[in-house]
């Protein structure tokens, strides 16, 4: 999946500060039929019991040494 592929990109190597609210921004306005591609320098563990508690479904790949895409959508 590139990131034209998604219907959200979020890349948190980007954000000013912590990533967390944005990307929690992020999954409370995906929509049912929405993907989200989370761009990130590490693997996300911490946030994929977060992702099944709401029903959601993750594919990391680690694209390149520290850049992972992570794909996340409704099950």
């Amino acid at each position: 999946m590139t990131t034209h592929d998604a219907d959200r990109v979020l890349d948190a190597r980007e954000v000013d500060g912590e990533p967390f609210s944005p990307i929690m921004d992020e999954l409370d306005a995906l929509e049912a039929d929405e993907t989200f591609l989370l761009i990130n320098s590490f693997e996300p563990e911490p946030l994929y019991n977060i992702l099944k508690q709401r029903g959601l479904s993750y594919e990391p790949t680690e694209v390149e040494s520290g850049e992972w895409h992570v794909l996340i959508e409704h099950v």
